[in-house]
């Protein structure tokens, strides 16, 4: 298999020798330096196939010139107060490293309200290829140079505390975000461990895990209750989500620490500031950036998305008009994938 790996690589890399401008700057901004990894992370995508990996590749360099993502860093979500809601309503937060020094992200699945706020949907997309793109483009490296290795992964920590059959009106968005990475921004995961999950998870995760393929179900870890225990071993207590610090601790945060999510968190200071720089850099070369959202066109999910989707939709109806709808959504034993 390595050899045929390293066969792969190479077929892959003369291809993408031959790029041109303006998609080999839009290469050079994706792979930062490193080329040979983002090509193993479209083969891996494509299980290794080179002609559907480059396409795919092609597809990404393509989507990002015709969305001017690689100037999404200097289009700051203005005003503050429109950000401060992104950010009360689409939980996710940077909180630490892992013990590997991969960057660990939480997210609050079950408590965002984005489906409920007056913020409109190119906002929050913005909002989150912002955060692939800070997290590539800073984040990553700067891992890397803390850990003297290269870094190109990070962990997942999925809160679901909350999660309710209300997701349902959450589905759009959440695909929308979801092919949005899988096309563009494929295998930056290590793994998803999946905390607090109650009862609607455990049903739609029962319907959803047949779908997946190996490689995806090797990433997900159903953990028990808040998790603490088992994270422990892959990070230290400092990076852990606030969510997982007390055992029952639900999604709660001590009164000493400000919450990972928190537009005030130094994290997402750290990444505003940062593009508001950049927008100010930009205005000495090209004028003003333009107020308002970015309108960005969404890749059309691949089948396997597609029929995920579906089926969490399917499932979610068939709770909401059976007996589902009556059952504790207390936090469960769930059998690990």
């Amino acid at each position: 298999m390595a050899a045929a790996s390293e066969e792969a690589i190479k077929q892959f890399s003369v291809l993408m020798e031959q790029l041109e401008e303006p998609l080999k700057t839009t290469f050079q901004n994706v792979h930062q330096g490193y080329p040979r990894g983002t090509l193993l992370r479209f083969l891996k995508a494509r299980e290794w196939n080179v002609p559907k990996a480059y396409k795919m590749l092609m597809d990404c360099l393509n989507w990002r010139l015709q969305n001017e993502i690689d100037s999404v860093l200097a289009k700051p979500i203005l005003p503050a107060d429109l950000y401060r809601s992104i950010r009360d309503t689409l939980l996710v937060g940077l909180t630490g490293y892992s013990k590997q020094g991969q960057p660990v992200y939480a997210f609050g699945v079950g408590l965002s309200t984005f489906d409920r706020a007056s913020v409109g949907v190119n906002y929050y997309l913005q909002s989150h290829i912002q955060m692939n793109e800070y997290r590539d483009r800073v984040v990553l490296p700067g891992a890397s140079e803390m850990s003297g290795k290269q870094i190109n992964t990070c962990l997942k920590v999925m809160d679901m505390t909350g999660l309710k059959l209300s997701a349902l009106n959450q589905i759009k968005m959440l695909s929308t975000i979801t092919a949005v990475d899988d096309l563009n921004y494929p295998e930056k995961t290590e793994t998803y461990y999946i905390v607090n999950a109650p009862y609607v998870f455990s049903a739609c995760w029962k319907v959803v895990k047949p779908l997946l393929q190996e490689r995806t179900k090797k990433k997900i870890k159903v953990l028990y209750g808040p998790g603490r225990d088992e994270l422990l071993k892959v990070m230290d207590y400092a990076s852990l989500p606030h969510f997982c610090k007390r055992e029952g601790s639900g999604s709660g945060s001590s009164s000493d620490e400000v919450d990972c999510y928190s537009y005030d968190h130094p994290f997402h200071q750290e990444l505003y500031n940062y593009v508001k720089q950049q927008a100010l850099r930009n205005q000495d070369s090209v004028g003003p950036a333009k107020q308002g959202s970015m309108h960005v066109r969404v890749p059309t999910p691949d089948l396997e998305e597609a029929k995920i989707m579906e089926t969490i939709q399917s499932e979610l109806h068939s709770l909401k008009g059976g007996d589902g709808i009556s059952r504790s959504f207390s936090r469960i034993t769930i059998e690990g994938p």
